[in-house]
């Protein structure tokens, strides 16, 4: 049985990566700050929760040692880009190159660039450098806005129109090619059967772009709640997200505002690596969003 580490991996695309392993034999280590929180991977067959701290460079060396694979997926929104997006990600490949780890995954985003608009952007690829230093073999992916049942996407907008009589929206001209969770996590198994994916980078997309303004109106359309939504200018734009930040937990920066002046899409014609065909979010988001 091969082994598999993967650090981020008990959030939204790391539970749908690890069902996947699970289901192709692999045994696989979940490192997480509070297990309890992950209670829903434990029932894998082949897959184990435990405590750790991933940013401690002799806890990484000894989570490495013996893996056949390892998977790099911690990303925020917020906070210290820097630690998560840049030094973790160095840190995993040098212990991975350390312990001879044969394949390296990275999980990145779509439009990071180092002159993008936003800190997050920009530290997107930053992070992919620093991993690319220290691993040269990394297969990175670079999805675009991922979509799926619990996911922080959609549904927060169902929860956002089923109390707000109308919508004042920032970026409403902001464009996304959303991609199902179930392609990424396909996409990113699939990679381990093709060794010319090694060194390689993957933009990861749904078959359709949108606007942010109709991804709103059609997830009110479904939920069951359809509203008004009144389009902000940049300014206001900014200014909405400012307020904001001061609401704990609150669904929006200005780094995310400025994140969405890149679009969010694939080149003209690119398709899912692998022979993998992008699934349309009309045939997966009614499934989640139209109330039972």
């Amino acid at each position: 049985m091969k082994t598999a580490l993967s650090i981020g991996g008990t959030g939204f695309l790391g539970s749908a990566i690890a069902r996947r392993l699970a289901r192709a034999d692999f045994a696989l280590t979940l490192p997480t700050r509070r297990r309890e929180r992950s209670k829903h991977l434990t029932t894998l067959p082949t897959a184990s929760v435990i405590e750790a701290d991933v940013h401690d460079e002799a806890t990484l060396a000894r989570l490495m040692a013996g893996r056949d694979l390892v998977i790099s997926l911690v990303g925020i929104l917020k906070g210290d880009f820097r630690r998560a997006h840049v030094e973790l990600p160095g840190k995993i490949a040098r212990a991975a190159a350390a312990a001879g780890v044969p394949r390296l995954i990275h999980i990145s985003a779509l439009a990071a660039a180092a002159d993008a608009p936003s800190n997050y952007l920009r530290s997107k690829a930053a992070g992919e450098a620093a991993l690319k230093a220290a691993y040269p073999a990394a297969t990175i992916f670079r999805p675009s806005v991922i979509f799926g049942r619990g996911d922080s996407f959609l549904t927060l907008f169902a929860g956002l129109l089923a109390v707000a009589p109308v919508v004042p929206l920032a970026c409403p001209g902001a464009r996304f090619q959303p991609v199902w969770v179930e392609d990424v996590a396909a996409a990113v198994v699939a990679s381990l059967d093709h060794p010319e994916s090694q060194g390689q980078t993957y933009p990861l997309c749904g078959p359709r772009e949108y606007t942010l303004r109709e991804l709103v109106a059609y997830t009110g359309k479904l939920s069951g709640h359809p509203r008004t939504v009144i389009g902000l200018p940049l300014a206001l734009s900014y200014l909405q997200a400012f307020m904001m930040e001061f609401v704990p937990g609150g669904p929006m920066t200005r780094d995310n505002v400025r994140s969405m002046q890149a679009p969010n899409v694939c080149p003209a014609g690119c398709t899912l690596p692998f022979g993998l065909a992008a699934t349309p979010l009309e045939a997966v988001a009614p499934g989640y969003l139209i109330p039972k």
